[in-house]
């Protein structure tokens, strides 16, 4: 059993008796968990829209088991694909912010900070699925809008969790999308379909 006092509540930060009872891991394991599911549910939904933009991913209807397999491994690849450019994106923004205020992000836990507001302020990407679902003429303008609120989030979650003005995180942004857009650029001298 934990010490009084040894739990603390993520939002007020005062003492939370009622985890002594329940959780014997502490806050902090809970809170990475609920981060890492968001990501990936995040990434999912990314896949997926992608999935269904492929050109051949509804033409075909056939029961066939190689084409429902082939057609599994296009979402795998897509999520894989969305992985690394969401990877991509945070290394453009870490690097930027590192290089150009270093004291920021002197330590790792200062790193891991960054990360999971980044992370949490990219809970608009669920709105892809509902654009999808509700495919109209204007899903496209859906998606735009979908994108930008996602980099407004992203830009909020940079300027509250380190303490800056409204020009950095932008321009951490910035560097992140050129970071993003050249893997994207890889992907597709590749062969690939992004």
């Amino acid at each position: 059993m934990a010490a009084l006092g040894a739990y603390r509540c993520i939002e007020c930060n005062r003492e939370a008796a009622e985890l002594y009872r329940d959780y014997q891991r502490g806050v902090l394991r809970i809170s990475i968990c609920i981060h890492g599911k968001l990501c990936i549910f995040c990434l999912l939904c990314e896949a997926y829209l992608r999935w269904l933009q492929l050109q051949d991913s509804s033409q075909n209807i056939e029961p066939d088991d190689l084409i429902r397999y082939a057609k599994e491994w296009d979402f795998y690849r897509m999520f894989g694909i969305a992985s690394l450019e969401q990877t991509s994106f945070l290394v453009g923004i870490f690097i930027t912010l590192w290089w150009m205020r270093p004291e920021m992000l002197k330590t790792k836990s200062d790193f891991i900070l960054l990360l999971k507001a980044l992370l949490l302020s990219s809970y608009g990407k669920l709105l892809l699925i509902p654009a999808v679902i509700w495919e109209h003429d204007y899903t496209p303008l859906c998606l735009a809008f979908i994108k930008v609120f996602v980099l407004i989030s992203n830009s909020q979650a940079i300027r509250v969790t380190l303490n800056l003005n409204r020009l950095l995180p932008w321009l951490a942004i910035f560097f992140g999308l050129i970071l993003e857009n050249g893997v994207v650029c890889l992907f597709q001298k590749m062969g690939w379909d992004v």
